[in-house]
């Protein structure tokens, strides 16, 4: 059934194609639609050439501001970059799109497209259950990040408060360093801050800007975030003065390894926290569902035929095996 059924697919190059007109999340040469889910890397694939090449390219306003920081030097200043609010729709010829929140980072959206049949199809992007609204479709096109069926949590919204309570505990004596991805260090630091934290944000230019876009679409963190270069958090980090400094998972090897370390990772199943070595803890806070979420998500959707992504880092071919075993729904991962 899947091989006769068109209407979606993901290429070798990453593209999520949906119905005829629209390639997500990737470029193809075949569709004059690019729709953008969020603002990670992986998803941007192509997006200069779509750019340049596309008549309408489909974000969110904050995916907008996202990628200005996040993939300088190139602009977005161009006409056909189309932001769209939640909910609303753009027509291209017989096809519509529409854009749904999804929980994963600032920006983050489901992507709909409408045929002239009213067959509905979907791509959820990256998402969370369970803030993620499940949207019904006929076509499914769902991540499978922790699509294997071992990668599943047996703890949940007690995380948030064993991060504060770590947090708290450690920062009385000096310095707390945190390493996390784009999207989700901010979301830690809002847990923070609502927290009452009450001690210095440090951090370097590119979190810095990232932070401060957030801050533009309504995330909140306090009026004491520092740019780690200014000379005032210099005098910190040099004194050892007691603050909390967020830095990105790939520059954990160069920044001070003295200070107790926290590493928010979605790739810890067995404990919320777990301890590394004497200074250094993992705390599971993940911004993807796991795999009882990709489930729940493929059942509530009521989806009549399911693509797993086979292109992003995951298990896309054991999430597709379970999908067809467990809720005897048409599953397959593309690309093979």
């Amino acid at each position: 059934m899947l091989d006769t059924w068109p209407k979606a697919a993901v290429t070798q190059q990453g593209a999520v194609l949906l119905g005829t007109k629209v390639a997500c999340d990737g470029f193809s040469e075949t569709r004059p639609l690019r729709a953008v889910t969020h603002a990670h890397s992986d998803h941007l694939l192509g997006l200069r050439r779509s750019l340049k090449s596309c008549e309408a390219v489909i974000m969110t306003r904050a995916t907008r501001d996202l990628i200005s920081v996040l993939e300088n030097p190139f602009s977005l200043h161009r006409d056909n970059l189309r932001t769209l609010e939640y909910g609303e729709t753009f027509e291209y010829e017989a096809e519509k799109v529409t854009l749904y929140y999804s929980d994963h980072i600032l920006g983050a959206a489901q992507v709909l497209v409408e045929d002239d049949v009213g067959t509905r199809i979907l791509y959820s992007g990256d998402f969370r259950i369970p803030y993620t609204p499940v949207v019904q479709t006929d076509v499914l096109v769902i991540e499978a990040t922790y699509g294997n069926p071992y990668r599943v949590r047996q703890f949940g919204s007690e995380v948030r408060g064993i991060l504060i309570s770590l947090v708290e505990d450690a920062v009385r004596d000096g310095p707390v360093y945190l390493f996390g991805y784009h999207g989700k260090i901010q979301e830690v630091m809002q847990i923070l801050y609502e927290a009452k934290v009450e001690v210095p944000f440090i951090a370097p230019e590119k979190i810095f800007r990232v932070s401060k876009v957030c801050e533009k679409h309504g995330m909140r963190f306090g009026r004491h975030l520092l740019l780690s270069n200014s000379e005032e958090a210099q005098s910190m980090l040099q004194q050892g003065d007691s603050f909390l400094g967020f830095y990105h998972m790939a520059s954990r090897r160069r920044v001070n390894d003295d200070a107790l370390r926290i590493y928010v990772s979605g790739w810890e199943f067995s404990s919320p926290c777990r301890m590394l070595s004497e200074n250094e803890f993992r705390i599971a806070l993940s911004g993807h569902s796991d795999f009882n979420g990709l489930l729940r998500y493929v059942e509530e959707s009521r989806a009549k035929i399911v693509i797993t992504d086979n292109h992003r880092s995951g298990d896309a071919v054991a999430l597709a095996r379970e999908i067809r075993r467990r809720l005897n729904v048409p599953a397959r991962p593309l690309p093979p």
